[in-house]
């Protein structure tokens, strides 16, 4: 039901350019410059495991279908913090789950590439290895200003911070993650980096500030994908790239109106443990780019790429310090 794929457009008319990747894939988007049209791309990968009654890969929480909770999850719902609204269970979550996935997994807190029919490498590699190859599909040789949308703790934009020497700025909605990637970044003495609490949707920062935006497994949280591009495209600089990196399910077949029930049982499950809005595909942010100016659309699917991740989270967790990390996470990081 899910893959990971790369997809890449640019626009014509309001110099921009950008890039969708479908499920469980990257893409990269570029802004390009008046009479200078230039390639973009955005980028987007998801945690996927294999499902062989859907037949494409789907995060792992849902590989169980139930239409009914569980006895466990409805005990583990009453513990879990409540929220009022989407941003604050997205911030709460990742403020009692932050710490957890920094103790297992460092600073990069994504998915792996792995090549395929390669062995499989140390995972704190493949996700250096994720943003490399992310940055290679999308052609980006150099930046100038970054912006990180849905920043974590600041890994990927230090990265680039470190590979291209430039200044980055990261967003996202966990005051605890803003203060943690601060913080590593002072001990880096990166003094160009900066992390703050904001919203994806409505960014406080002028049009035409980055000249690289950047967006790694973020969208998937985003309730209005439209605003989510338009708010990409409007901060970055004419002749600039967007790369996303984000969870889609699959594109409808020709006829079809919806994802089959039990497809929409497991995105429902899905949503309902990370917080997530209604997902879209590949097809639906090609439509929402077209819509909005955007051209020369890139696409590719990073599905085999992305599988061994998660078999080794799901392992992660069951060891001591996994097992004693979650329950100090609470009840919303162990459903």
């Amino acid at each position: 039901m899910s893959a990971y794929p790369v997809e890449c457009f640019s626009q014509s008319l309001a110099p921009k350019a950008a890039v969708v990747p479908s499920q469980f894939g990257s893409a990269q988007v570029s802004r390009s410059a008046l009479r200078k049209p230039n390639k973009s791309a955005v980028s987007r990968s998801g945690r996927s495991v294999y499902h062989p009654r859907v037949g494409r890969c789907v995060t792992y929480a849902n590989i169980v279908e139930s239409k009914e909770p569980s006895m466990v999850d409805r005990i583990l719902k009453v513990f879990q913090t409540p929220a009022d609204s989407l941003n604050e269970g997205i911030a709460t979550f990742y403020d009692e789950s932050s710490a957890l996935w920094e103790n297992m997994w460092g600073e990069h807190m994504h998915h792996g590439y792995y090549e395929v029919g390669q062995p499989v490498k140390d995972h704190r590699e493949a996700q250096v290895d994720m943003v490399e190859n992310a940055l290679k599909w999308a052609e980006v040789e150099s930046a100038e200003n970054v912006l990180d949308v849905g920043c974590g703790i600041g890994g990927s934009s230090r990265h680039m911070a470190r590979k291209f020497g430039c200044a980055a700025t990261g967003i996202t909605l966990s005051p605890k993650q803003a203060a943690r990637a601060n913080a590593i970044t002072a001990e880096a003495v990166l003094p160009n980096v900066t992390y703050q609490v904001a919203d994806a949707l409505n960014q406080p920062f002028a049009d035409n500030t980055f000249d690289f935006v950047w967006s790694m497994e973020s969208g998937e949280h985003m309730p209005d994908k439209t605003q989510f591009l338009k708010e990409l495209t409007r901060v970055c600089k004419p002749g600039g790239k967007i790369l996303i990196v984000t969870w889609c399910h699959r594109t409808l077949e020709e006829g079809e109106a919806a994802l089959r029930p039990d497809e929409q049982t497991l995105l429902d499950n899905i949503c309902d443990a990370y917080y997530l809005p209604a997902w879209c595909s590949i097809a639906d942010y090609k439509s929402i780019a077209s819509s909005l100016g955007l051209q020369e659309i890139k696409t590719g699917d990073w599905t085999a790429q992305v599988q061994p991740f998660w078999g080794a989270v799901i392992q992660t967790a069951l060891t001591p310090a996994g097992f004693s990390g979650l329950l100090k996470a609470g009840a919303g990081t162990i459903r």
